[in-house]
């Protein structure tokens, strides 16, 4: 019914626990999760999730914030890409919330390996993971600058735990990506996105939980898991004016059309 379309099931709050969650899944009709890598190193781990379990798919790359990691080459990523139940390239992106002492202009070698992952996931036809923060307008603009533009040959993708303006919104919907809200979308405090979420068209939504963190309402504070998702569409639902069985419905099936390969890897 429902599908987290991202979350961090081998990090070690949760992988350790990995039996209950998957019960917690089951009960709460949580059929699917998309395992989101952050750096080469964690790679196996993430990919032996998705190889043991047939209702778990993988993303391969490095975020945007991590640094004295493995630095991705467009060959690493294209080598993992093409493994099965890997079905998209990520989680990449921008973030210059914690710049310190830097400028914007030090924040080079994020905006290079940014485009090395949109280069390789224009080469391997599979869409992209978005993270961005405190840089929408870099976003927006190197995904133009290296063609995607929602056209074809397009690598296309979804702007995840989306937490950004309308405007922002409607420039990722025009490039022809998807944007997918989490468990922020119940906290008290987040009115402005939920007006973002009541503007975006109901086949460009994704739900997702971004697990272990930013466990949706009235589980704030504690550990976040897949299980936890159904919250997020509750929310949703509300917003929209329909039912929680629409929103597990049509958020899925956007899941399906986004990670193509997710029926057959």
């Amino acid at each position: 019914m429902f599908t987290d379309s991202h979350c961090h099931l081998n990090f070690p709050e949760l992988v350790a626990n990995l039996a209950s969650i998957r019960e917690s899944m089951a009960q709460a009709r949580v059929d699917r999760a998309l395992c989101i890598c952050t750096t080469l190193e964690e790679f196996p781990g993430v990919h032996a999730l998705a190889s043991t379990y047939d209702n778990f798919w993988a993303t391969a790359g490095v975020h945007p914030d991590n640094e004295g990691v493995t630095e991705p080459s467009l060959q690493d990523l294209l080598t993992l890409g093409q493994l099965p139940r890997v079905v998209g390239i990520g989680e990449t992106g921008l973030d210059y919330y914690r710049l310190g002492e830097r400028t914007v202009a030090d924040m080079e070698w994020q905006r290079n390996r940014f485009r090395t992952h949109i280069q390789a996931a224009r080469q391997l036809d599979k869409p992209l993971v978005i993270h961005t923060r405190a840089a929408s307008d870099d976003t927006i603009g190197i995904l133009k600058e290296e063609g995607e533009d929602g056209s074809a040959g397009s690598a296309g993708g979804v702007f995840h735990c989306f937490t950004e303006t309308k405007e922002v919104a409607r420039a990722a919907l025009d490039l022809g990506f998807y944007i997918s809200f989490s468990g922020i979308l119940t906290f008290k405090t987040a009115q402005d996105i939920r007006d973002v979420a009541a503007f975006v068209p109901l086949d460009r939504i994704l739900i997702e939980t971004d697990s272990p963190y930013l466990a949706p309402v009235p589980y704030r504070g504690k550990t976040n898991n897949p299980s936890l998702v159904p919250y997020v569409a509750k929310q949703l639902a509300e917003l929209r004016q329909c039912s929680v069985e629409q929103i597990a419905e049509v958020t899925s099936h956007n899941f399906d059309v986004l990670f193509k390969g997710v029926l057959t890897s």
